[in-house]
């Protein structure tokens, strides 16, 4: 009968609008975790990351500490000349940014090859 038909039609369009309601919740979750997700790794690098901090001092030549920095940090030699320019001049500069047990490593060698340095 045509009400049956009508009911029919009716019954398949709300279907189809949960079906799409459905879906777009999915979508909006899906995002939402994302967006959680990368907020939360973000945060992680954040409270991960330290600092290795050398010192000026009056008894390491410039040539010295710039050969360290590339030897010890993997610095280029402009970045390694610079640091040196700053820690002489400003009296510290920060050398490496990274986790702390990798910094660990390089700052101990530093402190082995006669820098003063810290990992804050």
């Amino acid at each position: 009968s045509p009400i049956t038909l009508v009911r029919l039609k009716i019954n398949f369009v709300i279907n189809q609008i949960n079906y799409i309601f459905a879906k777009q919740l999915m979508i909006m979750s899906t995002k939402e975790k994302i967006k959680e997700q990368v907020e939360v790794s973000v945060l992680e690098q954040e409270v991960s990351q330290h600092e290795i901090i050398l010192f000026d001092d009056d008894f390491n030549t410039f040539d010295y500490v710039i050969d360290s920095l590339i030897d010890v940090c993997e610095h280029t030699l402009i970045q390694a000349e610079q640091c040196t320019m700053l820690v002489h001049y400003k009296g510290k500069c920060g050398v490496k940014t990274g986790e702390y047990k990798e910094l660990e490593v390089k700052c101990s060698k530093l402190l082995e090859l006669g820098l003063t340095a810290e990992i804050v």
